[in-house]
């Protein structure tokens, strides 16, 4: 039996949590849709942020491309908490700050096992 550890679930979490992000902003119904509208961003924007996250989730579930999946989900997360932010849908606000701090978390963990141990 393999055994896997809380840091690699942790990571694979977060991915699954952005395709599901990533399908539902690519694949955008129509409240999805509207809300991006009614943001100011151009009709065709929720495929670009469907993209970034389905790129995070596979940059994620990599080991060595981890740390970078982790600065872009931080930053699209970052950029949508910005988004309704401005907007006065503080709500909204919470499952990309849980993200964006997720993100960092899985990112400091990628860049700590980069570093080399001490002797």
């Amino acid at each position: 039996m393999s055994k896997i550890s809380w840091r690699q679930v942790s990571a694979l979490a977060l991915a699954a949590f952005f395709v599901v992000g990533s399908l539902s902003n690519i694949f955008a119904p129509g409240s999805i849709y509207e809300e991006y509208l009614r943001w100011g961003y151009p009709h065709w924007f929720h495929f670009v942020t469907g993209s970034l996250e389905l790129t995070t989730a596979i940059l994620l579930a990599l080991a060595r491309t981890r740390l970078w999946g982790s600065a872009l989900g931080c930053t699209v997360m970052l950029a949508a908490l910005a988004t309704v932010t401005l907007h006065g849908e503080y709500g909204h606000g919470v499952p990309p700050l849980i993200a964006a701090t997720l993100s960092i978390v899985v990112g400091w963990i990628a860049w700590r096992k980069r570093l080399p141990s001490p002797a």
